[in-house]
């Protein structure tokens, strides 16, 4: 490890220190991994990290979570969250992901309560300040911790730290939750969330990692907008049987239509759309 990222590790394993003892929030992604690992690596600091199990995790991703934590010996614990009992997050608001965080949290609040635990902490960074978070307004509010923005620590040092260590998260891509996929407005149901959970399983299983299958419902069924990161979609044009491949995998799933979108992946995508109807 240089110095650099060493220099890193000592701001953070202070200021986690400095804590006494935490909860993590962990979902196996590369902001918590390292968060979780470091902590548990932090002498004399007392730390449970803890999953949050919910039809929005992908079965696949809670088990990765599930191994990583085991392969690096990270104290975990599930525990069943009960967004889906919310008629507010089911009706999908703009601010879904407000109603959402402050239910999983608060959660999270009550096992570190239990647990003598004095903080909940969270793997937010420098860089998610830029970015619309409804879900942040709710950590906030309940009092949660994020050493990583507080130490103005960006994604990208997140992931050299990370590969500097040797975790298996370092260059894995971002996973939101599948609600992310449904536009505003559009009702959270388990069918929708299977839907989109089946498809991009499949997608993923042809060797495509970065895809969104964002779920539409038209007049005439299911639609799903295919959203493809750059290496992707030249893998699609390279081996134009992909595109039969995932359309005939979609209809049997119970989408009426499979389309791909031309602008690629990019995040916030059905924010950028609920932004231009919001403005006429």
């Amino acid at each position: 490890m240089n110095t650099t990222n060493q220099t890193l590790l000592e701001r953070i394993q202070t200021l986690l220190t400095s804590y006494g003892s935490v909860l993590v929030a962990y979902s196996g992604g590369v902001d918590s991994t390292l968060l979780a690992t470091v902590a548990r690596q932090t002498p004399g600091l007392k730390m449970v990290a803890v999953l949050s199990e919910s039809p929005s995790l992908p079965a696949s991703e809670r088990q990765k979570a599930v191994q990583t934590a085991n392969e690096l010996n990270i104290p975990l614990r599930i525990n069943a969250s009960t967004e889906f009992n919310d008629p507010i997050f089911l009706a999908n608001p703009h601010d879904r992901c407000y109603y959402c965080k402050k239910n999983i949290f608060s959660h999270f609040i009550e096992i570190a309560k239990r647990e003598g635990l004095a903080y909940v902490l969270d793997g937010e960074n420098a860089d998610d300040a830029d970015d619309y978070r409804p879900g942040s307004r709710a950590t906030r509010e309940l009092g949660i911790r994020s050493p990583f923005r507080e130490l103005g620590i960006t994604k990208a040092q997140i992931r050299e730290l990370s590969a500097a260590m040797g975790l298996p998260t370092a260059s894995k891509p971002a996973m939101p939750c599948l609600a992310t996929r449904i536009p505003y407005g559009s009702k959270i149901t388990l069918e929708k969330l299977k839907m989109i959970e089946a498809a991009e399983e499949f997608i993923h299983s042809i060797g495509l990692q970065v895809i969104r299958v964002r779920h539409h419902e038209v007049s005439t069924g299911a639609l799903a907008r295919l959203e493809t990161g750059s290496a992707e979609l030249a893998k699609l044009c390279a081996d134009p049987s992909l595109f039969k491949q995932i359309a005939d995998k979609l209809l049997e799933i119970g989408y009426a239509h499979v389309c791909l979108d031309m602008q690629g992946y990019r995040m916030g995508s059905l924010h950028e759309s609920f932004e231009k109807v919001s403005k006429k």
